[in-house]
């Protein structure tokens, strides 16, 4: 068992679920908000780092779904000043676990560094969650917009 800290968006429909594999894999889960943590540009680059800062964003955030942000243009000094002034930008969830530090669920990397393995009981619920797909709001289909 690890204990996983994990930055979410309260009510996040994928971050609820992500949680919950986390727990059903026997994994102690400490629950943050993304949105109200104080973030510095150094701790955000722990969670980024390799990455393109454009692959950083979440993309459904409203500026830019509307079109008003341009997050492909900015500096990556920009882009984590924005994201330090509005959390809603940062893509999610932001995890650290067993001393690394991860944006995104990537199940295939969660599954080797610390099991994702139902643990025994929990293995239909754990089914029903590895076959949803954990990366892509299942509200975006319904034209519901749960970011503003």
């Amino acid at each position: 068992m690890s204990k996983v800290i994990f930055y979410e968006k309260p009510g996040c429909i994928n971050n609820t679920k992500q949680k919950k594999w986390l727990k059903l894999a026997g994994h102690e889960v400490a629950e943050y908000s993304i949105l109200t943590h104080s973030w510095t540009q150094d701790e955000l680059k722990r969670f980024f780092a390799g990455k393109n800062i454009a692959d950083c964003f979440n993309t459904t955030a409203p500026v830019i779904k509307s079109g008003q942000l341009n997050y492909t243009a900015l500096s990556e000094e920009e882009a984590l000043e924005m994201m330090i002034k509005d959390p809603i930008l940062i893509k999610r969830p932001l995890i650290i676990v067993e001393g690394e530090y991860l944006q995104g669920f990537d199940k295939v990397y969660l599954d080797k560094l610390i099991g994702l393995s139902a643990e025994p009981g929990n293995e239909n619920e754990v089914g029903e969650l590895d076959a949803d797909n954990l990366t892509r709001c299942p509200n975006l289909d319904k034209q519901i917009d749960c970011d503003s």
